[in-house]
């Protein structure tokens, strides 16, 4: 007869718990002397999947920064075009000027500037910085002039 500590679902608790337990199939059975080729594992992993995060991350805001820049460029040279185009009938110096000075206020450079008629034709950089170290430039043109009809 076996002895009642001892049972097919013994937990390790009991005479024989330091045998089971040198097999390996206690809850103390784990530091046998074996090295463990799954410690640590999670660990890993979780790291891996944080440094996807952290790049897909930079990605979206390089991405957004673009995205922003053009937008702001497409602006800048709308509202040149609108200036240069109230001051089209001064004349092509006082028009770009005019043209100039909005551009650059809206943080962009004219790149170009042409009166073609009493329509203004100006073409404009906005500068940014999508990562760290690295400088894009977005451009847009415009023209604005009468209407036509």
């Amino acid at each position: 007869m076996l002895h009642p500590a001892v049972r097919s679902g013994d937990r390790g608790y009991g005479p024989n718990s330091e045998r089971q337990g040198a097999e390996g199939h206690g809850a103390e059975g784990l530091d046998d002397g074996c090295p463990d080729v799954e410690r640590g594992g999670a660990t890993l992993l979780l790291l891996a999947l944080g440094l996807v995060f952290v790049l897909v991350g930079t990605f979206g805001a390089a991405v957004t920064a673009a995205g922003m820049a053009a937008q702001r460029a497409a602006v800048a040279a709308d509202l040149g075009a609108l200036a240069g185009a109230a001051r089209a009938l001064d004349g092509d110096a006082v028009a770009c000027a005019s043209a100039a000075d909005i551009v650059h206020r809206n943080a962009g450079r004219l790149v170009d500037c042409l009166l073609d008629g009493l329509d203004v034709l100006v073409t404009v950089e906005v500068a940014f910085t999508p990562l760290p170290g690295l400088t894009r430039a977005a451009a847009s043109t415009a023209r604005a002039g009468p209407v036509r009809g």
